[in-house]
């Protein structure tokens, strides 16, 4: 299992020096990777920072983090400027992205822009914008006519540095959200409460993995869970990697502590674990 950190960027962490603050002590402590929210919380009266001006600024302050977003609602979103976007991060930061897409949880975010926020036409977008993303990011001269989405002819340039794509991750925990995560390169899980507390047991992962498994022709695939620990010695690790959790992701976040205490956990590192080829 690899461990990176998860900063809910609303709030005291909408202040963008202190994301960048954390990526640097998280690159410090042995952490591989840093991913942020993408909400408009702002629209419900909550400090909220754009996740990919944040993660440009953590990619000039870190060298080896893996950087994204846990996860960005593709629906409220234009597919073509993630896609512009997403590869534009992924150059600059030398290939160390991944892309965490979902339907968008917190249906304000859309009303209050006089955006549908009906679950099925999220989902609807969802997918076809995940194609179209999928097709630009892959370097494809994309053609698409949807119910939703038009695409005339058009290749994303300069594409990302990864090949065959940057990664996509998707976030969910319904049946449907298991078999587009299939459809992808992992599964983002949301394994804790607004509290701090462990609500995705070990057995509820091994479950939701074991569906994916079956909607997969194989191939490899990340299982990132979204977490709260302890320290770097907590028993929970072991538990959710032989769940097969392949990513930890420390949730840090206003509500888990001060400012300060948070840092202090990034800074304790996640678990010793052997160095990789």
């Amino acid at each position: 299992m690899r461990y990176g950190i998860d900063v809910c960027t609303l709030g005291e962490f909408a202040e963008p020096g202190r994301v960048v603050e954390v990526a640097r002590a998280a690159e410090a402590a042995g952490w591989e990777a840093l991913f942020v929210w993408d909400h408009l919380a702002f629209a419900w009266g909550v400090p909220s920072a754009d996740p990919w001006v944040v993660l440009a600024a953590a990619a000039q302050a870190t060298d080896r983090l893996l950087l994204g977003t846990a996860v960005t609602p593709l629906p409220r979103r234009r597919p073509a400027v993630v896609a512009n976007a997403v590869a534009t991060l992924d150059r600059l930061s030398n290939g160390r992205v991944v892309l965490g897409v979902g339907i968008g949880g917190v249906a304000v975010e859309y009303a209050a822009f006089g955006e549908d926020a009906g679950e099925r036409s999220r989902a609807e977008r969802l997918d076809e914008g995940l194609a179209v993303v999928a097709g630009l990011l892959g370097g494809e001269r994309v053609a698409h006519a949807g119910v939703h989405y038009t695409v005339d002819g058009v290749a994303l340039a300069p594409p990302p540095v990864q090949r065959p794509r940057v990664p996509i991750w998707v976030g969910g925990h319904s049946r449907a959200a298991l078999r587009r995560a299939a459809r992808h390169d992992g599964w983002i899980a949301a394994g804790d409460d607004e509290s701090g507390t462990m609500t995705l047991s070990p057995e509820a992962v091994r479950e939701a993995v074991g569906y994916v498994s079956r909607h997969r022709d194989g191939g490899e695939f990340a299982v990132a869970l979204v977490g709260v620990s302890r320290g770097p010695d907590d028993a929970l690790f072991a538990a959710y990697e032989g769940a097969g959790v392949t990513w930890w992701l420390e949730h840090v976040h206003g509500r888990r502590g001060t400012y300060d205490e948070l840092l202090a956990r990034v800074s304790a590192g996640p678990p010793a674990v052997r160095s990789r080829p």
